[in-house]
């Protein structure tokens, strides 16, 4: 009978088979070391590029900060520009004042009737003069009545002055300022 001796054959089937285990469990570990490597680089690049993109609107919010800053303070600008101009178009409207005042006695005063005296206390205006006659005060105090600047004129006193020779006739006045009326303006269509 014949003898084989199957024991360095199965030994190096053993081998063989471990040194393929070996180079598949080596394989499977590079494999799956390329497939984290790969994913880890595809996150850092997601990363890098997420990065950037908070960078660039960052870099936009402040740009608009920037410019809302700007369009507040214009719009500051422009409400202050607008309530100026409202009150200088309100001032227009309701010209009022002394110098009007002024110019409306003035234009009223007869000739041969000096104002020698004229105060202002609030509403109330008190006026001293010298005329050459009654009929000049009348006329004076009519006119005043009928100027849309003044109302309620009473004559106070009324007396005969000696000047230089000349016998002119002294007054005072009190009135008061007409109140102005508010300009409505028609609502806007």
């Amino acid at each position: 009978m014949i003898r084989i001796n199957l024991l360095p054959v199965r030994a190096a089937k053993k081998k063989e088979t471990a040194l393929q285990q070996i180079f598949i469990f080596a394989a499977s570990i590079v494999v799956v070391l390329v497939v984290v490597l790969a994913l880890w680089g595809i996150k850092l690049g997601q990363i890098s590029s997420t990065q950037k993109d908070i960078t660039a609107a960052n870099a936009k919010i402040s740009e608009l900060k920037s410019k809302i800053g700007k369009l507040d303070q214009l719009k500051k600008l422009k409400d202050e520009v607008k309530k100026k101009l409202d009150i200088l178009t309100l001032l227009r409207k309701n010209k009022t004042g002394p110098a009007t005042r002024l110019a409306t006695l003035s234009d009223v005063t007869p000739d041969q009737l000096w104002i020698e005296k004229y105060k202002e206390n609030g509403s109330q205006i008190n006026i001293s003069g010298i005329a050459l006659n009654e009929e000049l005060i009348a006329q004076f105090i009519r006119a005043l009545e009928s100027s849309a600047s003044y109302e309620k004129v009473e004559l106070i006193v009324s007396e005969q002055k000696d000047i230089s020779g000349n016998k002119l006739k002294r007054f005072d006045l009190s009135f008061k300022i007409e109140e102005a009326k508010p300009v409505v303006e028609p609502p806007k269509k």
